[in-house]
């Protein structure tokens, strides 16, 4: 079936959403929000409000006011997430580049004895040096500059050691390229170990989750009561300050925990962190946003972790 669907003025789109049981108490207001937001965009917010998801009929009372509320909440959510998350990704870059060079050698991400799965490990060097080709940065041309090892002519060539290749990779990259380190490599365990994390299967886990977390940050996608694919594994009994009520099966898949990963990570990193403080100030700022949406337990605050 072909989409034929006509393209609406902002005037017809606010009118649709009247006539669906939206309440529009200021039109000039969510005239000029629909002008820097898109309808399709605002659609996420909104859906929570509908009692018919099919025909898109608001329930009693849904205002667009309502609507506004939940998206900057949510633009200001993705602001603090990533602003904490840059701590995480800089101190693991860090970890990565010192542990793995001082313990291999310079160039490790290179060295296929070190990866389990050689197909990932060919696929992350393709990465590495579409990455190494293309990147502005001064540091890196001015190694290419002075050891004359560059060429996009030819497949192979002398790439910088670790402490300036892993600098312009992404946190996605980082984490695939942790994840595939051989288990018995004692460097391993011993990066989530400088976090307080157990092991690495439940460390490759919490990467893996922060990573998705950072793009949909990254890109201004939804992130409030979004529901996640991937999603960290939770231990019962690490050596910091935990949770005592882990998330059930709603939970899990939503925001929180995730969060709580981070907490943990940054208790580590910078004990000093306002993440928790930041985090119920957002809250109080906007009272009317449902917590729960995002898998938060009611009194998360009184956690030891987030104490």
């Amino acid at each position: 079936m072909q989409y034929s669907k006509p393209a609406l003025t902002i005037n017809d789109q606010l009118d649709q959403l009247e006539n669906r049981g939206l309440l529009i108490n200021d039109r000039n207001f969510a005239y000029n929000f629909l002008e820097n937001v898109s309808y399709y965009r605002l659609a996420g917010y909104w859906w929570s409000l509908q009692s018919d998801k099919i025909n898109h009929i608001f329930k009693p009372k849904s205002d667009f006011q309502t609507v506004a509320n939940l998206y900057n909440f949510d633009k200001d959510l993705r602001a603090l997430v990533f602003n904490y998350i840059e701590k995480i990704e800089i101190s693991l870059r860090t970890r990565m580049i010192y542990q793995l060079s001082t313990q291999h050698n310079p160039n490790w991400f290179e060295d296929s004895s070190l990866f389990q799965n050689q197909a990932d490990f060919k696929s992350n060097l393709d990465i590495i040096d579409d990455e190494l080709k293309r990147c502005k940065e001064v540091f890196i041309k001015e190694h290419f500059k002075k050891y004359d090892s560059f060429s996009t002519k030819t497949p192979q060539f002398n790439r910088p050691p670790a402490w300036k290749t892993i600098e312009i990779i992404s946190m996605g990259h980082l984490s695939r390229l942790y994840g595939n380190l051989k288990n018995n490599l004692k460097v391993k365990n011993d990066i989530p170990d400088a976090f307080l994390v157990p092991n690495h299967t439940f460390f490759s886990s919490w990467l893996q989750s922060i990573s998705l977390i950072r793009n949909f940050c990254a890109h201004h996608s939804r992130l409030w009561n979004k529901t996640l694919v991937t999603t960290p594994r939770l231990p019962t009994r690490p050596k910091g300050r935990w949770i005592k009520n882990l998330p059930n099966s709603y939970s899990v898949q939503k925001l929180y925990p995730v969060l709580c990963c981070m907490r943990y990570l940054l208790n580590s990193i910078d004990p000093s962190n306002n993440f928790t403080d930041e985090l119920q100030a957002l809250c109080a700022k906007y009272p009317n946003i449902d917590i729960k949406a995002m898998g938060f337990d009611i009194s998360w605050t009184n956690e030891p972790l987030w104490n």
